[in-house]
């Protein structure tokens, strides 16, 4: 396992699409343990691994969110549905755009299907923080990120902050998209 450096925004695999995965090998499972090594050592809810640099339908949680029964790690090739329309509100910050939260609006329950490293099916519902992770690092796969969830004065407010930012020099300033979700 390796502690990976997190891509930043403006890194351009942050906007593409995922490939999903087809082979459940070592190589696979070597992914997932530098995911969840990664994320352990960042303190973060979620990451997804286009932020490593991997351009697979992948991402690793922290099995210690609320409401994560099944305290479960990793999910790989997710699909998400929403058992009803009820929204929730709150900050969100992404580990690929450092010391930036925003109020962000997510559906307030949300059920991921997908598959372990090692090539299980399994399912988890999630409410609140948990459903908000799996949509916010779902995104990550589709290629958006949480700032395309914004309206356009506070995307503009986020990218004026960012280009503030000593890491963000010689970044180039990222295209906006909306979500599919």
């Amino acid at each position: 396992m390796s502690v990976l450096p997190i891509r930043k925004i403006g890194d351009p695999v942050l906007r593409l699409a995922a490939a999903p995965v087809s082979d459940f090998d070592a190589e696979l499972s070597r992914l997932v343990d530098d995911l969840t090594q990664t994320l352990a050592e960042s303190r973060g809810a979620g990451l997804a691994a286009p932020q490593i640099g991997v351009s697979l339908r992948v991402f690793a949680i922290n099995p210690d969110l609320p409401g994560n029964d099944l305290r479960l790690d990793h999910l790989v090739n997710p699909v998400l549905e929403f058992p009803d329309e009820e929204d929730q509100r709150g900050p969100e910050g992404c580990l690929s755009i450092p010391g930036v939260y925003l109020d962000t609006k997510r559906r307030l329950n949300a059920v991921a299907k997908g598959y372990t490293k090692h090539g299980d099916p399994v399912q988890v519902v999630g409410q609140g923080l948990l459903a908000r992770c799996m949509q916010h690092e779902t995104d990550h796969l589709d290629g958006i990120l949480f700032l395309d969830r914004q309206d356009a004065d506070d995307r503009q407010r986020l990218l004026d902050t960012l280009r503030e930012a000593a890491w963000f020099e010689g970044v180039p300033v990222p295209e906006l998209r909306v979500s599919p979700h």
